[in-house]
Parts: structure tokens; sequence; C-alpha cells
């Protein structure tokens, strides 16, 4: 070993010092091609490996299967104690000019005047009037919010939809829309009152709410796509070489060997 070093350093000093300044030399150009391909790595657009993405959150399943059953479970208990349910009926009535034989000119005026009809029901003198009727404890612009009329295209007929969270109360305000619309137009226009063709009855008032099921499924897809959402960010804004294959991809160095890693060690 003595006889070694003996030559190494021989060999170093008839070399003189140009050698050490070369070899100085050769690491510093090393060293400023390393920092100009890393500054060029990072300028280069980020490509989007799909197949690599798949893969990473494939390798992350259990945490997604996690957010949907948080998700799912979260959306369940929002249906189940704190969304009110909603039913919904309707009324209907038909609207003629006259009381006379109905002629083809009546036709065309009822037609005329059927949307006429549409907003009188819904006006605020006819919503004061039921709410003073049924002893609602809300204004007419919250009534409102729960009444649809509709004309369906091509008739004489009013249709009157009411949407809330108690059925009783859902078929008493649509029967009395019926009622007070009814006198309120024939008031207004003066020609013949219309005529009612359905009330609102108990057995036609539906639930009309979302099923738990719905609630389920779009609480488990919305942890899902949100927590793939921040897998896929977090793997894109990471710019950590890891493998030996991103220093040849970013860095165009060879990989000359690697040291194993052992969790035993």
């Amino acid at each position: 070993m003595e006889k070694e070093e003996q030559q190494n350093r021989k060999k170093d000093a008839d070399a003189g010092p140009g050698a050490n300044l070369r070899s100085a030399g050769d690491r510093g150009a090393a060293e400023r091609t390393i920092a100009v391909q890393t500054v060029r790595m990072r300028q280069q657009p980020e490509q989007i490996d799909l197949k690599e993405l798949f893969f990473m959150l494939l390798a992350h399943w259990r945490m997604i299967l996690l957010s949907v059953l948080a998700g799912a479970a979260l959306f369940g208990a929002y249906c189940t104690f704190m969304l009110d349910p909603s039913f919904q009926t309707e009324a209907s009535i038909y609207i003629t000019s006259t009381d006379s034989v109905i002629s083809i000119s009546d036709l065309q005026l009822s037609a005329a005047l059927t949307e006429d009809y549409a907003k009188i029901i819904n006006s605020r003198t006819v919503l004061n009037k039921v709410i003073d009727e049924l002893g609602l404890d809300l204004d007419y612009k919250a009534l409102r919010k729960l009444i649809s009329v509709n004309n369906p295209d091509s008739t004489h007929i009013v249709e009157i939809t009411v949407t809330c969270s108690d059925p009783e109360l859902c078929r008493d305000i649509t029967n009395a829309l019926v009622d007070i619309g009814v006198n309120q137009i024939y008031q207004v226009i003066g020609s013949s009152m219309p005529t009612v063709i359905d009330f609102s009855a108990a057995e036609s008032v539906e639930d009309v709410s979302d099923s738990l099921t719905s609630w389920l499924v779009k609480g488990g897809l919305l942890g899902g796509i949100l927590i793939c959402a921040i897998l896929v960010m977090r793997s894109l804004m990471d710019t950590t070489l890891k493998t030996e294959e991103d220093l040849e991809r970013y860095l165009g160095i060879p990989v000359l060997s690697s040291v194993p890693y052992c969790k035993d060690m």
C-alpha cells in the first residue's frame, strides 16, 4: 500500500500542477452541464403520461376507496337527517271565453288568454288570499317559489303544481289556488268562469324527494373524483427525481451503478 501511494504521489508530481487544473476544470464543466440540463428540464413543458397516472392511481386504490365510502356516508347522513322530504301535487282548469256554445273564435280567444289566466293565478293578490285563507306563516314571495303554473302547448288548460315538505299542506295550497284563482279570473276577465278539471286529492300527492341511493351515488362519485384530482395534481407538481429512468430522461446522465436499499439495515 505504501508503495502504491508513493507511486501515485510521484505521478502527480511528474504531471505537475496542470493535471490538477485539468481535473478541476473537468469537474466544473460536468457540474455546469448538469446545471444547464436541470434548467432545461424545468423550462420544458410538462408531458403528461396517462399510463403513469393510471398506475399511480391504481397504487392508491385503498385511499380512493376510503374517499368514496366517506363521501357516500356524508351524503347519506345529510339525506337522512338534514334534508326535508319533498311532496308534489297538481290541479288543472279548463279555460273558455263564453258560457254559450263554443265556436272556433271562442277557442282562439281562449288560447290567446290562457297565458293571462296563468299570470292571474300566480299574482300577488291571489297568493295573499291563499295565505289568509290557510293561515300560512310566509309571504307571497315565499309561496310563489312553491308554485308552478304552466300552460301545455296547444291546449286551453292551466296546470297548477305545488311542491313543499308537507303533503297535506301541499294539497290544501293547490286547492285554495284553484278556488281563489278561478274567482279572480272571472272578476278580472269578466267572461265565463273557468271549468275545474281536477282538484288535488290525497292520492294525487307524490313524494318527489331524491332517494337515499341517489345521494349515496352522488357522494361516492364526488369523493372519488376529489381524491383522484388531488393525487393527480400532487403527482404533476412533484418535480423530484426518484428513479434511474428519471435521471436518463431529464438529465441525460447514464446510470453506471446503483446501491440497493434494504429495509433491515
